[in-house]
């Protein structure tokens, strides 16, 4: 029993040491009828506890005003508890029986105090865990989350448990395994690698607000493209747009790229940024037909107002620029269409003009003369987002003709069609040939 002397009270080991003495010459019969008794006790301290006690309190914790013992029952701390009861009474009763083996009475006391060491270590993390969510109740508590943390007191607390529990076990004192863990610290920094790269990187994520819960994030490299739905110690939860659920190791948001949309959604307005690609064929000066016709539109009134009165002046400067129109400055359609946009944007109700509004030519190339339309919607739906962008562009596209231009697009399978027949067809050059032969026909 001097294994017990690290671990139980000095008076108890006594009275368990005293024990076999004082209880000589008792029948064995006697010591199984004690430790079936005190066996019998532990289980109906179990039941009162259960069936009396732990609903009684349940009840005075639902009729209470405040949330934080609510926050404890939903958590189970009252029922981890509990248990406690009876491995005391066995943990205390054990030095009563009379005449028990020192084996014997050395495995009870040993179960039991290692029993109500781990139920105690599970109500402590039980009770970190209705810490955390009576913190989540609070408004700011997306913005600063502690799960992390309290997972990381979780894994404090039961190492602390663990070894004591060991202690228990082997009948040395826990400072005495604590001090032999020294030469274990290499193999515990490989263990437990993850939770401390996972540790520091929560520590920077919440130190420097990189991501909260309900952020939307993407990373290409993990497929991750949707909103965060719980931040932890080991793992970030994120659910992408078709619902399929990607868990992310924490450090990665640290060590990998992270495009964050909060700040779409806080600014109130979503960016626009698709461009037209224009046939560069149909690009030319205005001529009167034109100017006549896109006088129509009153949005383009300003624009033909400011732009003549600029022309004016810069043609007049020089004489050469007035007597040949190859030498002056002239109106192309062009630049029309993109005054028509900038107007029609700057007139939509559903773009922000707060916020960065503009039209712009990329540099030309294969596929046409890129007009970039460049503005905020002045919403951060998804689906009314869409909506926004697709009317603009309907208009867009509709009104080119208007203006002598048309979207330029890769042959399709009616263009080749269409290309061959008009091929066929006989033309003025071949009216007196036979189209099948080839060859002249003679009357």
């Amino acid at each position: 029993m001097d294994g017990l002397n690290t671990v139980l009270p000095e008076s108890l080991v006594a009275r368990m040491q005293a024990a076999p003495e004082a209880a000589a010459g008792i029948d064995w019969t006697v010591t199984v009828l004690v430790l079936a008794g005190l066996l019998l006790l532990a289980v109906v301290v179990d039941w009162l506890t259960q069936r009396i006690v732990r609903p009684l309190l349940t009840r005075v914790v639902r009729a209470s005003p405040t949330q934080i013992d609510d926050a404890l029952l939903a958590r189970g701390v009252i029922k981890q508890v509990s248990h406690v009861a009876p491995a005391l009474v066995v943990y205390l009763g054990v030095a009563l029986v009379p005449a028990l083996h020192d084996t014997l009475s050395l495995v009870l006391g040993k179960a039991a105090l290692a029993y109500i060491v781990l139920v105690l270590a599970l109500a402590v993390g039980a009770f970190l865990s209705a810490l955390n969510d009576l913190y989540e109740r609070r408004p700011h508590a997306h913005d600063r989350p502690i799960k992390g943390y309290v997972q990381l007191g979780k894994i404090v607390v039961y190492t602390i448990a663990l070894i004591t529990i060991v202690a228990v076990l082997i009948g040395k004192s826990p400072l005495l395994l604590l001090s032999g863990l020294g030469a274990l610290g290499a193999v515990l920094l490989l263990v437990f690698k993850d939770t401390i790269l996972s540790l520091v990187a929560s520590v920077q994520i919440a130190s420097n607000d990189m991501v909260r819960v309900g952020d939307w994030i993407e990373m290409p490299a993990l497929g991750v493209d949707g909103d965060v739905v719980d931040i932890a110690l080991h793992t970030i939860k994120v659910q992408n747009f078709d619902k399929t659920i990607v868990t992310v190791p924490t450090h990665r948001l640290i060590e990998d790229s992270v495009k964050n949309w909060r700040g779409m959604s806080e600014s109130g307005g979503r960016r626009i940024k698709r461009a037209l690609h224009i046939d560069q064929g149909g690009v030319r000066f205005l001529d009167a037909a034109m100017r006549a016709r896109l006088s129509r539109f009153a949005l383009l009134a300003p624009h033909f107002e400011r732009k003549q009165a600029e022309l004016a002046e810069w043609n007049a400067q020089s004489p050469e620029r007035a007597s040949e129109p190859v030498n002056a400055r002239r109106m192309t359609n062009i630049g029309c269409l993109r005054a028509y946009i900038t107007a029609y944007l700057q007139s939509h109700r559903n773009v922000d003009h707060g916020k960065t509004l503009m039209v712009r030519q990329l540099p030309p190339g294969p596929e046409g003369l890129p007009l970039e339309v460049y503005c905020f919607a002045n919403t951060t739906d998804w689906g009314e987002y869409e909506g926004i962008q697709s009317d603009i562009f309907d208009h867009l596209m509709a009104i080119l003709p208007e203006f002598g231009l048309r979207l330029f697009q890769q042959p399709g399978g009616a263009d080749l069609v269409a290309g061959l027949a008009a091929l066929r067809a006989p033309g003025p050059a071949t009216a007196g040939m036979d189209t099948d032969t080839n060859t002249e026909v003679h009357a």
